[in-house]
């Protein structure tokens, strides 16, 4: 019987344990009993019920806040502990999620900070790049293959201008030129919206043009467009109240970087910092490592 019991995986995982125990019980000494005492508060176990009402829209029950308790009480429990075996050193996955939170130091210390209407006026002013409204055109085309006309598609295209000019504002261009599978019609597109479709040199030809007449060819990676102009429009800078939220929210993420970039700097002075790989080292450094050598 007893023989069995020691082939047993269970007792080999419970002395093993034990030992492990055993081990680092005697290596930290050092834990205080007030360090083995984990208290509650009412405040803490109002959070607990507060959390339990949001989830579950009801209060728990008596079974069940205890339960909830013991659930703390056990992560309390298997923290210390962790953190008496040193389990929480080299581990990646710690060491990220402690950085984070200092992180989110930073990040609370950049939300206090509410801009004035100045501060959005003037970030406005030097990032009008982000914040313009792109021009926008309205136009018709026709469409000419290259690889079906050949040679002939730049004279068949001066023939085609010729007809729809002839044929005046009222012409029915679906009579006219080849089938083209992105359409004849399109309304209050942007220049990349337009390049995306036929291509940069074709954007830029086409937002030169001028309205109200058939102009062309304009070639694009398809081949030949006649085209006409309905409607374009400048790009332009918005008006402050018309993009506050945008360029608030911009403000308010340029202020995060700045603090957070300043926080860390505060923080990496506290400490000397060793590189033991030459390829890293910078010429500054590798004359002070000569001379102290």
């Amino acid at each position: 019987m007893l023989k069995k019991w020691l082939r047993e995986p269970l007792v080999h995982f419970l002395f093993i344990g034990g030992l492990l125990f055993l081990a680092y019980s005697l290596q930290n000494d050092g834990f205080s009993d007030q360090d083995k005492r984990i208290v509650f508060t009412q405040a803490d176990i109002n959070r607990l019920v507060l959390l339990w009402e949001k989830q579950r829209q009801r209060p728990p029950t008596q079974v069940e806040l205890e339960g909830l308790i013991e659930q703390q009480v056990r992560e309390q429990v298997m923290y210390r502990e962790a953190l008496v075996m040193g389990l929480d050193q080299n581990d990646s996955i710690v060491r990220r999620r402690l950085a984070q939170k200092v992180e989110f130091i930073s990040a609370d210390l950049a939300a206090q900070v509410e801009p004035s209407e100045t501060n959005l006026a003037e970030y406005l002013a030097a990032h009008r790049d982000k914040f313009e409204i792109p021009a926008r055109i309205s136009f018709v085309q026709v469409y000419l293959s290259t690889d079906k006309r050949a040679t002939n598609a730049q004279a068949e295209a001066t023939r085609l201008l010729a007809a729809l000019e002839k044929a005046g504002s009222g012409a029915d261009i679906r009579k006219f030129g080849d089938r083209f599978m992105l359409g004849q019609q399109h309304e209050q597109v942007t220049e990349f919206e337009v390049t995306r479709l036929f291509g940069q040199v074709f954007a830029e030809k086409l937002f030169s043009l001028s309205v109200g007449n058939w102009q062309g060819p304009v070639p694009s990676g398809y081949g030949l467009h006649i085209v006409r102009i309905d409607n374009k429009t400048v790009a332009r800078q918005p008006e402050l109240k018309t993009v506050r939220n945008k360029v608030r929210d911009e403000w308010m993420n340029e202020q995060r970087r700045v603090v957070d970039k300043a926080f860390y700097n505060s923080l990496r002075q506290r400490y000397e910092i060793v590189i033991e790989d030459p390829r890293l080292i910078k010429p500054a450094q590798k004359e002070t490592a000569a001379s102290a050598g």
